[in-house]
């Protein structure tokens, strides 16, 4: 499946030397650690502050005013889970022997390429475990993103909520990441010599 995402876009005498897809359903990542105690407050506070508008016979405009924010803590708290899982299955994932490629399908479809020959720096996440996450550049803070998502795209704000839409390239939750990143590191060292060696 992954593959066949790819078919179209290689350049000639490509070659895939590796295909995944993301981790499917829920995940975590390190920003959760803070995301989630701010939600869950967010939430709270926006269910007690509805709560007590009614109560208190407040015009309905407050009561109304509440409800908005009940709507976002919840988006906060399992909504953003459930469309970041959904957006994973969309997208897919390759190495070649050239380039790091990321297809990501409609709605927010994109295709991403990185030339192994001016790799970024690569962070590898869940190093020698099941599954881990390869980020190919700096990470963004989560305020960082916020207020400069709107500029890289329409939807790229979200990415401090959502790890598939993190303006920064990224393999999230792939199989055996440990051997991908040997993979990439060893692809990027054999072209860095074949270009020396063509330079001398």
């Amino acid at each position: 499946m992954a593959v066949g995402s790819f078919q179209g876009r290689l350049l000639p005498r490509e070659r895939i030397l590796w295909s995944g897809l993301p981790a499917q359903g829920l995940f975590f990542t390190s920003r959760d650690i803070f995301l989630i105690p701010f939600s869950l407050l967010w939430c709270g506070f926006a269910i007690f502050w509805t709560y007590t508008a009614k109560s208190q016979g407040a015009p309905l405009f407050f009561y109304a005013w509440g409800m908005m924010f009940v709507c976002i803590g919840l988006f906060f708290v399992f909504g953003r889970f459930a469309v970041d899982a959904w957006l994973r299955t969309r997208i897919s994932y390759a190495v070649t022997d050239k380039r790091i490629l990321i297809a990501r399908a409609a709605p927010f479809s994109n295709f991403t390429s990185i030339d192994l020959e001016r790799l970024p720096d690569v962070q590898l996440t869940g190093e020698g475990a099941k599954r881990g996450s390869l980020r190919f550049g700096a990470a963004t803070s989560i305020f960082g993103n916020l207020g400069t998502g709107w500029s890289r795209g329409p939807y790229q704000g979200f990415g401090s909520f959502s790890p598939s839409l993190d303006p920064v390239p990224q393999f999230l939750g792939i199989e055996d990441p440990s051997k991908v990143f040997d993979l990439i590191m060893k692809a990027s060292d054999a072209i860095r010599s074949r270009s020396s060696a063509v330079g001398r």
